[in-house]
């Protein structure tokens, strides 16, 4: 199997995945940045802004705010054929809000015959197939969630204030305040949508513990991929999934066994602050739960929250600045961007100074979305655009907009 990819490949990481994975809290493996972990980085990351490339910006769809592909062929039609060979997705995920919140959050179609109201698909839940198992080391459950559909447009907008996470905690989640935005989205259903009559946090918690329980007996991992906002909700989603025993197969739970759950660690890209000191402390005491953090330099929004917010986990620093390959010296929308943070993965030589390509990434992708790349590299910003808009045109002819696979099943 051709494992090549722009994440540089597996190296050793399937050996050494539980290292790579938060084991020792990643002492010793950010300064300098160790090799597999930059990989380890990059295949996570990359399924992170695979919920980027795959969604549907277009207004005027009435599959506006869906995925383009469908689940079966995901992968593929996002260009990360290394992924296809190792992961299926098994369930893709929707989000609403209760609260009033940005319209960079939620994309509404203005097509009168559009299938998602005021929902988004907003991630998706991947297993490693039987293939990726023995390439990996273990079976690998992934969730990966997508962040905002505009870079910072959302931050003056936004209120920071923090409520108690009883809907992650009952009464015990009283001390343990959040961010109201980010536990909104992952918290509120909507009876009357096609999408969201069950909240993003049941959709994922359902299939995360089918997948644990369908793999009792295996050695089986779970991870938490998001960026921006799909950071934060990674967050808030690894430390439920621990903490409310999610990570334990029903069988083992019911009998009251003793066995550890399996391990569950979150990537963060450009994370906000999720919530208080009370929501630190549980987070930090919680078993077997890690979070590594990815903060670059200039980019402002990890630093949000800034007032009674705390950071959670450990923090790797990039600085894409130090870049030679980027425009100097960028500018706040490609500070945060996603393609940019990885490339800062790629290269970052740590507190040292100075950027080298660890792993040889294609510089092309930090111009999916923004005018990111120096102007001698002759890639058009912008590029990452469904083809002809989604229009198709028919054997009568005619062009038609369609720009939504449709799935094998109704399971959605």
């Amino acid at each position: 199997m051709n494992m090549a990819s722009q994440h540089g490949g597996l190296g050793n990481t399937a050996e050494r995945w539980r290292e790579l994975h938060g084991e020792d809290n990643w002492d010793g493996l950010l300064h300098p940045l160790d090799l597999d972990l930059r990989r380890t980085l990059l295949r996570y990351g990359e399924m992170a802004q695979a919920t980027y490339d795959a969604f549907n910006h277009e207004a005027l769809s009435p599959n506006s705010g869906l995925s383009r592909f469908a689940r079966r062929r995901f992968f593929d039609g996002v260009q990360l054929p290394a992924h296809a060979a190792t992961y299926g997705v098994t369930r893709f995920l929707y989000a609403t809000s209760s609260a009033a919140v940005p319209e960079a959050f939620i994309q509404r179609s203005v097509s009168r015959e559009r299938r998602c109201r005021e929902s988004n698909w907003i991630g998706y839940v991947a297993v490693a197939t039987d293939e990726g198992v023995a390439a990996l080391g273990r079976r690998d459950v992934v969730v990966a969630w997508r962040g905002t559909l505009r870079a910072l447009e959302w931050v003056d907008d936004l209120e920071c204030a923090m409520v108690p996470a009883r809907g992650l905690l009952g009464e015990e989640g009283s001390a343990a305040m959040v961010h109201r935005g980010w536990l909104s989205m992952y918290t509120s259903r909507d009876p009357a949508s096609s999408h969201n009559k069950d909240s993003a946090r049941d959709q994922v918690l359902s299939e995360v513990r089918r997948l644990v329980d369908m793999y009792e007996g295996e050695e089986v991992s779970i991870t938490v991929a998001g960026h921006s906002l799909g950071a934060a909700l990674a967050t808030l989603n690894a430390f439920d999934i621990a903490a409310n025993g999610y990570n334990v197969a029903t069988p083992r739970a019911a009998a009251g066994t003793t066995a550890a759950g399996c391990r569950v660690t979150a990537f963060a890209f450009a994370s906000p602050r999720v919530g208080g000191s009370g929501f630190r402390k549980r987070f930090e005491a919680t078993p077997r739960l890690r979070l590594l953090r990815v903060c670059n330099a200039r980019d402002v929004v990890p630093r949000y929250p800034a007032v009674f917010y705390h950071d959670v986990g450990a923090e790797l620093a990039i600085n894409t600045a130090r870049s030679p390959y980027l425009r100097s010296p960028g500018r706040e929308q490609t500070w945060h961007n996603l393609e940019c943070y990885l490339h800062g993965v790629a290269g970052t030589q740590g507190a040292a100074g100075g950027f080298e390509l660890a792993v040889e990434r294609d510089v092309a992708l930090v111009n999916k979305a923004y005018d990111a790349l120096r102007d001698e590299h002759g890639v058009p910003p912008g590029w990452w655009v469904p083809w002809n808009r989604g229009m198709v045109r028919g054997a009568d002819g005619r062009w038609r907009l369609m720009d939504c696979e449709e799935e094998d099943d109704d399971a959605e």
